[in-house]
Formats: C-alpha cells, structure tokens, sequence
C-alpha cells in the first residue's frame, strides 16, 4: 500500500530513533536497550525488569537512597507519626554519592550514622547493636575506589537479618554501589547480599555517562524529578540505547576476562608494591584483608603528593591522590581518614590504579619515576 523508503521525520523526538517512540526507528531503538538490559540482567542474576539505567553511579546512588527512604515515608502517610523517624546507616569511607546523600536525607529529619569500621572491615559485632526497630537502610560500596579494599558484604547482610530475627517484613535494605568491581569480582546481586546495586560503564570499558540500578519492582522508589514514564516511571529522560549496549558488552568482556585480568593484576600489585616499599622506606599502603589488586593506595606523610601528582603527569603518569570526585577537598583523602583515623596519612596519599590494557612494563616504569620524583622533591625540600 505505501513505498518502503524510510524518511525520518521525526527529528524532535531525537536525531535517532528514540526508544519511546512508536514507529520503526523507535522500535528498533526500544529492541536495543531491552536486549541490553536483559544482558546486564543475565550477568547479574536479576530479571530484566529489575534492571533501572541512569546516567551514571551517583544518580544510581541517589535513587537508592533517597528513593527508597522518600517512598517509605510517603507510604507512611502524611498525618502518621514519626513518620521521620527513620534510621539510616551508610559507610563513611564510601563514594560521596553515597555519603552526600545520606547527609541530605539527615537534613530532612532521617536519623543518619556511619558503619563501624574494624581492621579494614565493618564492624558486624557493632553493627548488630545498632540496629533499630526504625532501621530502613544500609548504603556502602562494594569495592573502595580510593584504597581498593574489598568490604564484607555479604556479612553486612548476615548481620542484618540476624539483627531482625529474619524477618522478613521487617527486612533492612541493603544497597551496595558495586561500580569498581566488576574487572575483579563476581556481579551478582546474591554475591553481594545486596537489595538495591550499583553499577558504572565507565568503571568497566569506555562508555561515560551511563550505569543502572538494580531494584526489584516490589522495592518501593521515587523518581527524583519529574518529566516521564521511562525506566519504570523512575528515571525521566530519553535512554540511550548506544551507550546500554556498549555498557553490556563491557560487563559481557569483564565476566570473561576476569580470572585472567585478576591473576595478572596481582602479580603486578606484588611487584609494584615491594619497589616502592624497598625504595620508599617512610611510605604507607591502605590495604585491607581483601583487596582489589588493581588499585595500589599509599601514603607519604610530610609530602604535597598534589604536586609528586602534577611532577608525575609531566612525566607521562595520570594517577591521582584521591576519588576524582572529591579532589577539590583540602581534608585530604575522607575515604583514608575513615579508615586509619590519620590525618596526615589522609592528607598525604596517592591512588595508582590500571585496567586489563594496561602493560606491567609500564607499572615498572612508573615505579621508577616515582622513586625519582620523590628524590627529587626531597632534595629540593632539604636545600
């Protein structure tokens, strides 16, 4: 009845198909983000429509924490009271997207403490004590992107139930910002004992500006803004279905190349670590029982690592001293301090850290110019 030509006149809804729109670009543009989202959800052992795609970990962050606290207070109704009386608890140590979070939920009436932290671990003997009748949530990460110390969350969990007598209507949410583990750890949402997980493409391969949030559909969410149905009504704006895909297929090389990628990173950890050490003899490593072996965070009291930073980047080294989040802060590192209690090892710190491209000869040859431009400095220093 009409010719097959396609002429694409819908350029308002978006220069490509836009995946809520109806006609055949739309659809095709629909097919590719559900194909990626049941991707995602297959690596991760949740139903597809568990699967929520954001901007990134800190929007996943945001909807897990304020979502999920907002939503229950709004089901218990405007006229209940201590309908505020909500306890929140969240890893002080943590991304800031999760700790800024929890502090705008404090200045709305949300009782808010932080974990307690013990040999590099939370404090699940502690932890049991402060749980409440009004405890509704717990937030941490999976893996610290400053130090690379892999926490206990599955102990969290345990802890938790044991807390509430397994309940579970009583049940204390879980979420875990999961973004740094994928190159090293396992996924899936039972690995982590999590409820509500985050993940981050840019955290994997080489898309930016897209993660998800794993929530299923019984757990109770607000959007945090307005402006349309996508994502389950929780995450208004047009999805991005380039950016899901690539997202998936980085999780997808992640799952396969993980045991390699692992076993190699920690031989090169070794190795890096026992240069520094035998050449640095004042520096500190943040390391805990379980580690990220790609990520080397360590501390050189009495030094401007800013600038050891700055020396290094024209020396052909990108490292930084801390999340890139928060390298405005004049504390020093928050994640450091969190779990030394040592300003000065928090305000001294440098994080290396390195992906499956990167060439151990080239970790060697940062070790060097490391060791050089620390000379450097201290001899200039001592003039």
């Amino acid at each position: 009845m009409f010719r097959k030509r396609r002429t694409y006149l819908d350029f308002a809804a978006g220069v490509a198909g836009n995946p809520s729109s109806p006609h055949e670009e739309g659809r095709r543009a629909k097919e590719e983000l559900e194909d990626a989202r049941t991707a995602i959800a297959r690596l991760v052992e949740v139903q597809a429509d568990d699967v929520i795609f954001t901007s990134g970990a800190t929007e996943s962050n945001a909807l897990a924490i304020l979502g999920y606290v907002r939503a229950r207070r709004a089901l218990a109704g405007a006229d209940v009271p201590g309908r505020n009386n909500m306890h929140v608890l969240y890893l002080p140590s943590a991304h800031a997207s999760i700790v800024e979070n929890v502090k705008s939920l404090a200045v709305e009436g949300i009782t808010a403490e932080a974990l307690p932290i013990r040999d590099y671990r939370v404090d699940t003997d502690t932890l049991a004590n402060m749980v409440r009748p009004e405890t509704v949530l717990v937030s941490m990460d999976a893996v610290c992107g400053e130090t690379g110390v892999i926490w206990n969350t599955r102990e969290v969990r345990q802890a938790l139930d044991i807390a509430r007598g397994g309940a579970a209507a009583a049940r204390v949410l879980l979420h875990v910002d999961a973004s740094q583990a994928p190159l090293t750890e396992k996924i899936t949402r039972d690995h982590f004992g999590a409820d509500l997980l985050t993940f981050d493409a840019s955290k994997v391969g080489p898309p930016h500006g897209c993660g998800v949030l794993i929530a299923h559909r019984t757990i109770p969410l607000v959007p945090l803004y307005k402006g349309g149905g996508q994502e389950r009504g929780l995450r208004p704006g047009t999805e991005v279905p380039e950016c899901a895909r690539s997202f998936a297929r980085s999780l997808a090389a992640a799952e396969r190349g993980r045991e390699a990628f692992r076993t190699s990173a920690e031989r090169a950890r070794a190795r890096l670590v026992k240069h520094i050490t035998s050449a640095v003899p004042d520096v500190l490593i943040q390391e805990g029982r379980a580690q990220a072996p790609q990520i080397v965070n360590i501390s050189l009291p009495g030094r401007d690592t800013d600038y050891l930073v700055a020396l290094l980047d024209e020396a052909g080294f990108a490292i930084s001293t801390r999340s890139a989040c928060e390298t405005d802060s004049e504390e020093g590192s928050r994640a450091v301090f969190a779990l030394t209690g040592d300003r000065k090892r928090a305000l001294s710190t440098l994080r290396i850290s390195w992906g499956p491209r990167t060439r151990g000869r080239d970790l060697t040859r940062f070790s060097r110019a490391l060791v050089e431009v620390l000379a450097f400095v201290d001899s200039n220093t001592q003039r």
